[in-house]
């Protein structure tokens, strides 16, 4: 039976040996080759690049088969290769697009292929359904030549995309002061590919950088996924106190998302992240210019906009939104509340390393721990709490958007509701600017309810009538 092969938020995921197999891989290859040749750029080069998951070089290089065989020239990168990385070599090299081979955060079963388009970005949502339209429903209609003959022919040519990168970051932050700081900073890169990038740039002073979970080992232990949120991110926390380390800097299997530990072993939630990012270029560096955030990410970036002056863009969850929006406006930073983050002057995708070292410089200028650098931010936009539960559901997922629709709760945690946002599922606007939303997932059974209020005695009741709302609470 032919799996069908639907791309959600970030691409398309599958379990290994299931339905994610090199049979269904090099069909989603055939559909990004189809898609770029009707789009006219037949004959141009492509990078492709994978992480460490299960088998994700192999499933790497069959996707490079099927490029070539269809005409184009492909870049796959040596060794497993941050996101980020991976897009910036996009622009590099002039490419017409990418393939990534990830599950980014996912469990261990997983893998998954992720496209990207000439900005190194991700392929908007009509780009993906056209995509997917193309992919053929039988491995038979797939075109591919061996590695070894598009080697010979010069089609297929194994590159290391650091170099570039590396000399791409010196652009956009000076990292001297931080090697000069005398910081002791812990990275956890979760058994993935962000293991090695933060020694080496902060190589050669008084810094000292050390790292845990920085082999290969895809059953990632100590965590159910590479995702940086407790509990994954437990035992670095631990590990930060054990050290006495001032932070701790956290990526994803992929690393284009950054999580952060204060000095205490206290998580700095993704939201409170992504305003201290935008704080660190308005304030701090002096940087003006629009932002773009999902409708799942915080309400202090509305404030701060108020505060320096500037458009805040709300979009539909995921980097198929963020990224057409970031260009479009030529903002000063994008984001998502699962940790992700793309600064202007760098492809329009998110980059756990870059955002990690300004979170870095951040302290450095600011001469601030990380638990400082909060009460900085409260100090101007005032408390912010923040949570969220994925729940697996089972039944339609139809009736479960009409239960919720029918509702029509007046309050929500105690606190008035004061409008509905369904432009990316359900979105209850509530009295003290705080919010509650509800989503399903485009990439697993599981329904995610989220919320942020001023009040921190209310982020439990919202939560649970959040899963009220979807039957999943009595």
């Amino acid at each position: 039976m032919t799996t069908k092969i639907k791309f959600g938020t970030d691409g398309w995921r599958g379990f290994i040996a299931e339905d994610y197999t090199f049979a269904n891989v090099r069909r989603c290859a055939q559909g990004f080759a189809s898609y770029l040749i009707e789009k006219g750029k037949h004959g141009q080069s492509v990078v492709i690049g994978h992480d460490k998951r299960f088998l994700s070089e192999n499933f790497a290089l069959a996707a490079a088969e099927v490029m070539c065989g269809n005409g184009f020239k492909v870049y796959l990168t040596q060794t497993a290769t941050p996101t980020p990385v991976i897009a910036f070599s996009v622009v590099n090299k002039g490419a017409a697009g990418a393939i990534n081979i990830t599950a980014s955060h996912n469990p261990p079963t997983d893998n998954g292929f992720k496209v990207r388009d000439e900005h190194g970005g991700a392929v908007d949502p009509e780009g993906l359904k056209q995509i997917e339209s193309l992919i053929p429903d039988s491995e038979t209609n797939v075109k591919r030549i061996s590695a070894e003959e598009a080697e010979k022919n010069q089609l297929l040519v194994r590159f290391d995309p650091a170099p570039a990168y590396m000399d791409h970051l010196k652009s956009l932050i000076d990292v001297q002061p931080i090697r000069d700081a005398g910081l002791k900073i812990l990275v956890d890169p979760m058994w993935g590919n962000g293991a090695g990038w933060f020694p080496q740039i902060l190589a050669g002073g008084k810094t000292q950088v050390i790292e845990i979970h920085n082999q290969r080992n895809p059953i990632f232990p100590e965590m159910s996924r590479p995702e940086p949120i407790p509990p994954n991110i437990d035992a670095g926390l631990k590990e930060t106190v054990k050290q006495g380390a001032d932070v701790l800097i956290i990526t994803d299997g992929d690393a284009d998302r950054v999580g952060v530990g204060d000095e205490n072993g206290r998580f700095i939630n993704q939201l409170q992240v992504y305003a201290l990012l935008a704080l660190y270029l308005l304030e701090v560096r002096g940087e003006r210019g629009p932002i773009v955030k999902t409708l799942s990410t915080t309400s202090m970036l509305e404030k701060l906009g108020k505060i320096y002056n500037i458009p805040v863009y709300e979009t539909g969850v995921g980097f198929k939104y963020v990224a057409p929006k970031f260009l479009e406006t030529n903002a000063l930073i994008g984001g998502e509340e699962s940790g992700g983050y793309a600064f202007r002057g760098n492809v329009p995708e998110r980059d756990g390393i870059l955002a990690g070292l300004y979170i870095l410089d951040m302290m450095v200028r600011l001469n601030k721990k990380p638990s400082e650098l909060i009460d900085l931010l409260f100090s101007k936009v005032g408390p912010h709490y923040y949570d969220r539960i994925d729940s697996r559901f089972t039944g339609d997922r139809a009736e479960k958007e009409k239960m919720i629709l029918e509702a029509k709760p007046t309050t929500i945690g105690g606190l008035k509701v004061t409008g509905l946002n369904t432009t990316d599922g359900f979105k209850f606007m509530l009295e003290d600017g705080g919010w509650l939303l509800i989503r399903f997932s485009g990439t697993e059974p599981i329904i995610r309810v989220y919320c942020e209020t001023t009040h921190q005695d209310r982020v439990k009741p919202i939560l649970e009538d959040g899963l009220r709302l979807v039957g999943l609470q009595k």
